[in-house]
């Protein structure tokens, strides 16, 4: 083991990576020694891979496919899967093949802040609640295509009415009750739901909130966009559900028990779609206008799961899976998939840090034995800002049964690796891994075949013909970075299943290509983050942040766009202009969002003012998306030729990083006063407190 080296497993030809290796090796007369070798494979026979993933990792299809891929498929348009295939994403969930599930097994355990409100589902119940949710649901009219919206915190009720939609072949988009109304209504009201369902109250942080206000504004809106039936969740029961004031509306309101009761007692039956047909809808915020509704499809997205999932991550019925997410994360659709191994599911909603501190989630994991425990490089970091080390508690923590930790939403870093191995036992593979909104799983994966390394995410998972291309190069000729380990944009040169279907919406494949197929062309899919690879032959990966202008403080993904219409919507008569972007420099655990405005003449900037914007944004959108710098930009804010903003460079600029941009800069000086902002506020911090 080299000094970089923090982990190998105890008995790699144990698990199911290894047991696919050889069977590919003896399927096709191959031998391939390790996981780099398999990887090379997959990516160099897409077809064959993807198709031997489907009958190896199990899924259950009504229709066989009649081909995985057409020969020499292109990237964009988006390629058909498994053509001539029809199946279910939610049977393969409830009903998952390759797997023995005992159906009084526990399959969903839904916590809270409250040690008191764990609910345990068994597999029996949670078929049931499906069965009657669809039931209902198609008794509302729900069918193929509608939309099926949830306004709701993590927990069993929100899984039921996701299965549920999936299982009549609905569309299900969730967004977290803490958003404001501003930011669910720019989401929502694109994509017009059939059905909302919502939490009638939330606890967060020790406090418990009504979310009625919201809602009714929400619903009030959303019924001039074809909202027909609200169905509210009593989560906490202190609260009033406010049925009448729905009604009053003009949609139909039900309590959610209420709401499944009044189904016909028919037996469950899964709508038998084809592979292409949409699942769900994410949303991926720009640099302009909303935020956009991307169509995720059900094969695609249940076999890179459960690629993923049982190969990468090694899951079984004999595991519990806890990934601390809200349901507008895409993580959140990533785990509730571990269903679909046989898995077990920890819903949690409320605070990482409540009601015991910084063991709070530890706690969690002792108690209920999670094995495969999911968070973002933010809660890691904060344990080790506080010298959290839960194996060396006063509570006598049992965390035996834990086998794996997860990272994602930003990089982790390097010093949170070892820590990691220092706070947890030390056989837990910790991954760091990537991906995103956009392909609704990874790109950067676990490996059971290869050791975890400081700072490093695993690998590159298998399908994902990932490379770096080098930046500064043109969409008309682009270029590979020529040396190993060189920076640059993450990019995927070949087709993968969960590829978007398209962006919801006119002009939606328009949108689509702007977003992934413009900036290196239609054969290359461009990812939006920096990346290096140290060594090619490992595979290994180090994220260094987003090359776009999309902002992820503390993992929480959004675009610029939003605070850019908060501030038209409410400043328009103050601020003339404005430029948003994150902050990482090297020395920092996370990104900062930075925003500098350009008053209108006669108007002051002061802190009155950056007090009321950060009040707004709170309001209308949620306290994530609060700026930590709201500066007045002195220089103005720099622009192409065409007028369009050059974030990226100035968010390379805030972090010190070289400014690379082929774009011509109209104003030039306002680049040159962002210089000098970030030379005094390094400045300012060196100076003693």
């Amino acid at each position: 083991m080299t000094a970089s080296e923090l982990w190998r497993h105890s008995d790699p030809e144990g698990t199911q990576m290894w047991k696919f290796l050889q069977h590919v090796n003896s399927k096709y007369g191959l031998s391939l020694a390790d996981y780099p070798d398999l990887y090379k494979w997959s990516v160099d026979n897409v077809a064959d891979f993807w198709g031997d993933v489907w009958h190896f990792a199990g899924i259950k299809a009504s229709k066989p496919f009649d081909q995985v891929l057409a020969p020499d498929a292109p990237m964009f348009p988006r390629p058909d899967f498994f053509a001539g295939a029809r199946l279910n994403f939610a049977e393969n969930l409830l009903f998952p093949a390759n797997a023995d599930v005992d159906e009084d097994a526990v399959a969903v355990i839904t916590a809270t802040e409250d040690d008191n409100a764990l609910t345990e589902t068994t597999w029996a119940e949670l078929r049931d609640q499906v069965r009657r949710c669809s039931n209902a649901l198609r008794a509302a009219g729900v069918k193929e295509n509608s939309v099926v919206a949830g306004f709701v915190a993590n927990h069993v009720q929100a899984l039921v009415a996701l299965l549920s939609a999936a299982t009549l072949g609905a569309i299900w988009t969730g967004i977290s009750p803490d958003s404001g109304v501003s930011a669910v209504l720019d989401r929502l009201v694109q994509i017009r739901p059939q059905v909302l369902f919502s939490d009638n109250a939330t606890i967060y942080n020790g406090k418990e909130w009504s979310g009625k206000a919201k809602t009714l504004e929400i619903v009030e809106a959303l019924k001039q966009h074809g909202l027909e039936t609200v169905v509210i969740i009593k989560g906490l029961p202190n609260f009033e559900t406010g049925l009448d004031e729905f009604r009053n509306l003009g949609v139909r309101a039900e309590e959610h028990d209420s709401f499944l009761s009044s189904s016909a007692d028919h037996p469950l039956v899964f709508t038998q779609l084809t592979p292409s047909h949409p699942l769900y809808v994410l949303y991926s915020s720009g640099t302009t206008g909303l935020p956009k509704a991307i169509v995720h499809t059900a094969a695609g997205t249940l076999l890179q799961h459960k690629k993923e999932l049982y190969l990468h991550c090694s899951l079984s019925p004999a595991s519990r899976m806890l990934y601390f997410t809200t349901t507008s994360w895409m993580m959140h659709h990533w785990s509730v998939s571990a269903l679909s191994c046989g898995a077990s599911l920890v819903l949690y909603s409320g605070s990482p840090f409540k009601p015991n501190g910084y063991l709070s989630l530890p706690i969690l994991l002792s108690k209920l034995k999670v094995t495969h425990f999911g968070t973002s490089a933010a809660y890691l970091t904060t344990l080790e800002a506080n010298s959290v080390i839960p194996i060396a508690s006063e509570h006598n923590l049992d965390l035996s049964r834990l086998e794996a930790i997860y990272s994602t939403a930003s990089p982790l870093p390097p010093s949170t690796f070892s820590f990691v191995y220092q706070a947890f036992p030390s056989r837990v593979n910790l991954a760091s891994i990537t991906g995103g909104t956009d392909i609704i799983s990874l790109f950067g994966a676990p490996c059971p075949l290869l050791p975890v390394k400081v700072g490093e995410i695993q690998c590159a998972g298998l399908g994902m013909a990932i490379a770096v291309m080098d930046s500064a190069s043109s969409s008309a000729e682009p270029e590979l970075v020529t040396t190993e380990g060189e920076e640059g944009d993450l990019v995927c040169l070949k087709p993968f299943p969960c590829q978007p279907l398209t962006f919801f919406g006119p002009a939606g494949q328009d949108k689509y290509r702007s977003a992934y197929f413009e900036r290196f062309g239609e054969n290359i899919w461009h990812h939006g983050d920096f990346v290096k690879i140290p060594d090619s032959k490992t595979g290994g990966l180090v994220m260094l942040g987003r090359s776009d202008g999309v902002l992820k403080p503390a993992g929480v993904r959004f675009g610029s766009a939003e605070i850019y219409n908060v501030l038209t919507r409410h400043f328009g008569g103050e601020v003339e202009d404005a430029i948003c972007v994150g902050r990482r420099r090297e020395r920092d655990r996370d990104e900062t969002v930075c925003l500098f405005v350009v008053m209108k003449e006669g108007k002051g900037f002061d802190e009155g003012v950056r007090r009321r914007i950060g009040e707004v944004v709170r309001r209308e959108l949620s306290a994530r998306h609060v700026p930590g710098v709201i500066e007045e930009a002195g220089g103005g804010v720099p622009k192409t030729g065409n007028g369009k903003k050059i974030e990226v460079a100035v968010k390379q600029i805030l972090s010190g990083m070289q400014v690379r941009t082929n774009a011509s800069v109209a104003n030039p000086e306002a680049l040159e006063w962002f210089k000098g902002w970030a030379r005094r506020e390094e400045e300012r911090e060196r100076l003693p407190n």
